[in-house]
């Protein structure tokens, strides 16, 4: 009888399960939508942790929602000059930052407004 009931190949599958096994897909990930008045819907998708997807400044994004820590609501703003044009965006934001869910809504003025309000994050 063996001292260890379970086959090589589970036991190694134990190991890694305790070491913390594989590595996983990232707990960031965030899929942000921008909706404007003339009904066009742009989509990116933002993953951080390492910062990814196909949002065009996916580091710098990543990197402002840390300051955040992850709060869309206490991102910094940047000084932009944006014009006067009154075009609202709908802003949203749905996924997990660093294991939490995310479900944010916003409206800006316009798009350039919504970049400069989120540190760039909605500045797609």
């Amino acid at each position: 009888m063996a001292l260890f009931p379970f086959e090589p190949l589970s036991a190694c599958a134990l190991t890694l399960m305790c070491i913390g096994g594989p590595a996983t897909p990232t707990d960031s990930a965030l899929t942000l939508a921008t909706h404007d008045v003339n009904g066009s819907t742009k989509t990116v998708v933002l993953h951080c942790d390492p910062a990814a997807g196909n949002h065009p400044s996916p580091g710098e994004a990543c990197a402002a929602l840390a300051r955040a820590d992850g709060e869309f609501e206490d991102l910094e703003t940047e000084d932009v000059a944006c014009a006067l044009i009154y075009a609202p965006v709908q802003a949203t934001a749905h996924g997990h930052w660093r294991g939490e869910p995310v479900d944010f809504e916003t409206v800006y003025p316009n798009a350039c407004v919504a970049g400069a309000e989120s540190s760039g994050v909605f500045g797609f």
